[in-house]
């Protein structure tokens, strides 16, 4: 038996982790003083609405050694003799890769994947790897497709509302976001080798935005599966999150298109009203 799992910022819906039998580990959130559950104690609402009462930004953390060693054995005592797959959050943006590796290395039969992304292009990778696992095949033969053929293809990228907060969190540079700010530039944000660049930058009413970023990015759809899209967003007006899907329901070409809410973890980087189209490449 093969169970999958990942880290919370897999950003994916309670629908999808209990379809796919999908293990979670939540990370952590500081602010006002205080340490949070990503997800079991703390939404995204209530972060932004804590944001706005304390007037602190918040910051991240990943679990330690500790945690993610009795996380693991938790899911052997669920399932005896399983082969754990845990898949997480980029290298590039979290120590939690290593800290799951190094506790991984006390028990026989766990792997653990970089997914090199974040948000739901974890999710995709995450998805793929129990429709593997659901088929028969062995736990390092997934890992390596995982690692081989469908991280390197999965495109993640999302539109930014403000920039306050990646620039809190040294994402981008304070200068940057001052001068995007008052330029009134949405820029998208591209994850590309484990980490982000600023892609295209737009500007204008951002439900205008949203719709040319969609159209943008979907530019090249006989280079995309149709298995899947995720469109996935951090408090986000409904009025966004409808553009988006407007825009991607008009191709008819998606068997699944996913809307999914971002947690704690993402949105602390990236501030409300962000959202994006996440999809693989053929």
């Amino acid at each position: 038996m093969i169970k999958i799992s990942c880290d919370s910022t897999a950003d994916l819906s309670p629908e999808l982790y209990e379809r796919y039998n999908i293990s979670k580990l939540p990370l952590y959130i500081n602010i006002g003083g205080k340490e949070y559950i990503d997800g079991v104690d703390l939404t995204s609402e209530q972060l932004f609405k804590l944001v706005d009462e304390t007037g602190e930004l918040p910051t991240t953390a990943a679990q330690s050694i500790e945690d993610f060693t009795k996380y693991l054995n938790g899911i052997r005592e669920e399932n005896p003799g399983c082969e754990i797959i845990h898949f997480t959050i980029s290298s590039g943006f979290s120590t939690t890769y290593n800290v799951a590796s190094i506790a991984a290395q006390e028990m026989e039969g766990v792997y653990v994947v970089d997914s090199r992304n974040l948000s739901s292009g974890i999710g995709q990778t995450v998805i793929e790897a129990c429709e593997m696992a659901a088929k028969g095949m062995e736990a390092s033969e997934i890992v390596r497709i995982a690692e081989e053929d469908i991280i390197p293809k999965v495109d993640a990228s999302f539109t930014l509302d403000t920039l306050k907060y990646m620039a809190k969190g040294g994402r981008c540079s304070t200068v940057a976001a001052l001068g995007a700010n008052l330029l009134q530039l949405k820029p998208c944000i591209e994850v590309v080798d484990g980490g982000m660049r600023v892609g295209k930058k737009y500007k204008g009413k951002y439900n205008r935005v949203v719709r040319q970023y969609v159209n943008d990015r979907l530019a090249n759809i006989d280079d995309i599966r149709p298995d899947r899209i995720f469109i996935t967003s951090a408090h986000c007006r409904q009025e966004y999150i409808d553009a988006a899907y407007e825009e991607v329901s008009k191709l008819n070409y998606f068997k699944e298109i996913l809307i999914t809410e971002a947690a704690c973890t993402v949105s602390s980087h990236c501030g409300p009203n962000t959202i994006g189209v996440l999809f693989i490449h053929k």
